[in-house]
């Protein structure tokens, strides 16, 4: 059985709507993307594959950041947050956040545990802010 590092949320839109929801999101909890890789054209480009439509971003709120930073130069490793965005056979989106917590359990330093519980609860805003039924929909301000 594999173990749970991260949350999962399925939209309901289409992908390149939920790229931009998932953006706002972030961003209202202090996270920038920092770096994006598009999977999707990557192994086209480079294997001829054809996959959904895939996103993985290094998402960063560099107070965060910083925290994580001054305890352990090292915990640089497993920064930024990675955070997934990619289509679903139905035609919705998924949007997938790693648990914060990770970068304790892997470092095995407590004193990164007060950062990875305000990345998890931010991420964790984000994320229910995504999956709110009362979400603003394209053109709503």
């Amino acid at each position: 059985m594999s173990k749970d590092y991260g949350r999962t949320v399925e939209l309901d839109v289409p992908f390149d709507r939920a790229v931009t929801l998932a953006r706002e999101a972030l961003a209202g909890q202090g996270f920038g993307v920092l770096t994006e890789i598009d999977v999707r054209a990557t192994l086209k480009a480079k294997l001829g594959e054809e996959m959904e439509p895939y996103l993985v971003w290094g998402a960063c709120n560099p107070a965060l950041a910083h925290r994580a930073l001054e305890t352990d130069r090292s915990v640089g490793l497993l920064l930024p947050c990675n955070v997934v965005v990619r289509g679903t056979a139905d035609g919705g989106s998924a949007v997938q956040a790693l648990d914060p917590h990770t970068m304790v359990e892997l470092t095995g330093l407590p004193a990164l545990q007060p950062v990875a519980e305000e990345a998890a609860r931010r991420l964790e805003a984000a994320l229910d802010s995504l999956a709110r039924p009362d979400r603003p929909g394209p053109g709503d301000a």
